[in-house]
């Protein structure tokens, strides 16, 4: 069973949150750079290897300036996103961009930033070619159909993805932007969403480099890179093992040489996409608790609510939760956790044993590093919270304010009423 720590102590906490008010999301810098470097140690080996951070799990410049000064690039779905990966300084084939029913000042953008574009769909190769021109980079996801009784609830299994084209349909790709103009190639897949199995992405692995080697001998096509997507999970339970990635990077390489190298196809660029395991251990929600209520369950009411937070109200996720200076306190009271949103699942945890807990106590949940301030939403008038760095020297620093009530209105027009 992993402990869950904290990066600060209690004292700590207490006094940032004093100064910056509750609720915010507060990250660990020296966390999440450890990590990346764990990662990139892990896949050492390969010619070349590239992660490009999922951008849509922690979309900050503050974060994605950090991490691209560690060399990682980003992967990119939207014109915001681009917009912000150009903004940090992160261009051309830094950036991978990946959409679905993309509209058209997307592709622009994308090709405009020299963008590595990965298509989704056989139609969108016209759509892109009339709209913003073949570019002579090209990549297509890959959606490989029934895979047993792999999939999880938030990506689905992938014969029900709307992502991605067939086998076949990949084949017809690469030679229609052949004729396009397309001069060098690079093949995708996305898979699985927070997966703790090694041995799936290690099978992923397989599955696509054999893909590649079928390219070369049918349509003579050698992919310039193979990107093996994201998907890797993080352990939000304490009873969970992290994926070792070492063990992952040992794999690989061996699928690389015994497949790849004999093919002809050495060197071939990997590439990744990660964002929740980049990230999503080391960020944290701090809320303080505002009231207590009894009635047939015992509630702790908090400060945040689902709009800081969506995963628990949304996929009925665990959390951790650690409430501040009682680390050592015994678990032995039953609470939801509960935010103020007119829904019933605003709630972090349901039946969680805790210690005795007191209006004024700070708590912190977490594993909110990723798919946690990002997935906000104003609903019933709820305004997202501030993000704060937790920097390697113990300084914090504020890295996005938290919204007004002027925000809120500002895209409202009350002239003519």
């Amino acid at each position: 069973m992993i402990k869950k720590t904290l990066p600060f102590s209690a004292e700590q906490l207490e006094q940032i949150a004093e100064e910056f008010g509750t609720p915010f999301h507060i990250y660990d810098q020296k966390g999440i750079i450890d990590n990346v470097r764990a990662l990139k140690a892990a896949f050492s080996w390969a010619p070349q290897f590239k992660e490009y951070f999922a951008v849509k799990a922690t979309p900050n410049p503050h974060i994605l300036k950090l991490l691209a000064a560690e060399g990682i690039g980003a992967d990119c779905s939207s014109l915001p996103e681009l917009i912000l990966a150009e903004r940090v300084g992160i261009v051309g084939e830094e950036i991978v961009f990946t959409s679905n029913d993309t509209p058209a000042r997307e592709f622009i953008k994308a090709k405009e930033l020299g963008a590595i574009i990965n298509l989704d769909d056989i139609s969108h190769i016209d759509f892109l070619d009339k709209v913003a021109g073949m570019p002579e980079m090209i990549c297509f996801r890959y959606n490989p159909g029934p895979l047993g009784q792999r999939g999880n609830s938030i990506i689905g299994k992938p014969e029900e993805a709307k992502y991605g084209v067939t086998k076949e349909q990949l084949f017809d790709c690469y030679v229609k932007a052949k004729k396009l103009g397309a001069k060098r190639f690079g093949l995708h897949t996305m898979v699985i969403s927070n997966e703790l199995d090694p041995d799936f992405f290690v099978e992923t692995a397989r599955m696509m480099f054999e893909l590649a080697v079928e390219l070369k001998q049918r349509l003579n096509i050698c992919v310039e890179f193979i990107d093996l997507g994201g998907g890797i999970g993080i352990p939000y339970r304490p009873e969970q093992e992290a994926v070792d990635l070492n063990y992952l990077g040992r794999q690989v390489e061996k699928l690389y040489n015994q497949i790849l190298v004999p093919a002809g196809l050495h060197p071939v660029k990997i590439a990744m996409e990660c964002g929740r395991l980049i990230t999503g251990p080391y960020g944290y929600l701090v809320t303080r608790v505002i009231h207590k209520k009894e009635i047939y369950k015992n509630y702790v009411g908090v400060d945040a609510c689902m709009a800081d937070l969506m995963r628990p109200g949304m996929y009925g996720a665990y959390h951790h939760i650690t409430v501040c200076g009682k680390e050592n306190e015994p678990c032995d009271h039953m609470y939801d956790v509960t935010g103020s949103l007119c829904e019933n699942n605003d709630k972090f945890a349901i039946d969680r044993m805790l210690p005795l807990i007191e209006i004024g106590d700070l708590l912190v949940i977490h594993d909110t590093g990723a798919h946690g301030h990002a997935m906000g939403f104003n609903y019933n008038g709820k305004l997202r919270s501030k993000e704060l760095l937790f920097k390697d020297d113990g300084t914090v620093k504020l890295i996005r304010r938290a919204e007004t009530i002027e925000d809120y209105f500002a895209t409202l027009d009350f002239s003519e009423l």
